[in-house]
């Protein structure tokens, strides 16, 4: 498609009832203009004709935060107060587009719903993401705030000593924004939301879009609670010990302990459930099994990224295959991402994933 295309096509995917009126409006372009590009973009076969019914394969709506992550590590024992020798590294960030860039390197037909700011920072992640595969059309730029940042300081050893997260621009995903992308998320094969987003949003989203399968990352034990009263509406969750123990109140200190967590997640409307144990494993269950994973045997590199990927290879596996597989895909994507510096390995591939899955 022609730029052109692409921009009447997204607005039709928002809207299939817009006029050609109303497009050529939003545009700054005459109707007649419209009418050809509609007549194009029906013999390509991306609309069905009349009603502007969209020709699109399968998509995944993954909905949060993108940021740009800044990290400091000192070559030495930290010297606070002072400063330290040592080096700074930056990379793409923000949960729900690191998930959708390891899901797009899976070949999946991602769209994002984020926002960067209308600086350097912002510039990047729209490039570089788009380069991945991920349609970044619905990403705001925002010219009132910069882009959310992270940035930590690591000593020595690689043990995190200080982060500081300036990520208020997402109160830009409003719910008027998604309001506005309805029919975008109504269409959509599953959804994919990080805790980053506002609580009323997040709300919104569990109201509105109830009937579709969503998938959460709880991101950490503060942003976990705000799925409390929502819980009933997911269909996949990946806690970890801590944030299993806040969504249930339930202390995990042993199988049974543990066992209870997990029923009482299911109680309370959750699904599938991903309990994360880190270094021991996953607990999978829902109403067919629960059954304790392994991790595949990896180097560690950095476990940063681990579980971003894990969740993209549910993701995967739900679309492709099944739920019955999706633990061992989850866990070979966490494989491939501690197996490298950056956040995100780069040459993960669905057939590599295959791979050490079936061997």
């Amino acid at each position: 498609m022609t730029n052109r295309e692409k921009e009447i096509y997204n607005l039709i995917l928002k809207n299939p009832m817009i006029s050609q009126k109303e497009i050529a409006e939003k545009l700054g372009i005459q109707r007649s203009s419209v009418g050809v590009q509609i007549s194009n973009l029906i013999k390509k076969g991306k609309l069905k004709g009349k009603g502007y019914i969209v020709n699109e394969e399968d998509y995944i709506v993954v909905i949060g935060g993108s940021n740009i992550d800044l990290q400091g590590t000192s070559l030495e024992k930290l010297v606070y107060e002072d400063s330290n020798p040592g080096y700074v590294t930056m990379s793409l960030g923000g949960v729900a587009r690191n998930i959708a860039e390891n899901m797009a390197r899976l070949g999946l037909n991602i769209k994002l719903i984020s926002v960067v700011g209308d600086d350097l920072y912002g510039k990047k992640i729209i490039e570089e993401s788009k380069l991945t595969g991920i349609n970044m059309d619905e990403v705001i730029i925002s010219k009132n705030s910069p882009t959310s940042t992270y940035l930590s300081i690591l000593d020595n050893s690689g043990d995190m000593k200080l982060a500081i997260n300036a990520s208020d621009i997402i109160s830009n995903v409003d719910i008027d924004y998604i309001k506005s992308n309805n029919t975008l998320i109504k269409n959509a094969r599953c959804i994919v939301l990080d805790t980053n987003l506002d609580e009323n949003v997040l709300d919104f989203i569990f109201d509105e879009f109830s009937n579709k399968d969503i998938f959460v990352d709880t991101v950490s034990s503060i942003k976990a609670l705000k799925l409390i009263k929502n819980l009933k509406y997911i269909n996949t969750l990946k806690p970890n010990k801590i944030e299993a123990e806040i969504l249930t109140g339930i202390k995990i200190t042993d199988e049974v302990s543990l066992n209870k967590a997990v029923d009482s997640l299911h109680e309370k409307g959750v699904k599938n459930v991903y309990l994360s144990m880190g270094k021991d494993g996953v607990i999978f269950s829902n109403s067919v099994e629960r059954k304790k994973y392994s991790n595949y045997e990896s180097k560690l590199v950095s476990a940063t990224g681990a579980g971003d990927a894990f969740m993209a290879g549910i993701v995967y596996s739900y679309i492709k295959h099944s739920f019955n597989s999706s633990t061992l895909y989850g866990l070979a994507m966490a494989s491939m991402a501690i197996n490298t510096k950056e956040t995100i390995n780069r040459d993960i591939t669905s057939e590599k994933i295959e791979k050490i899955v079936l061997k």
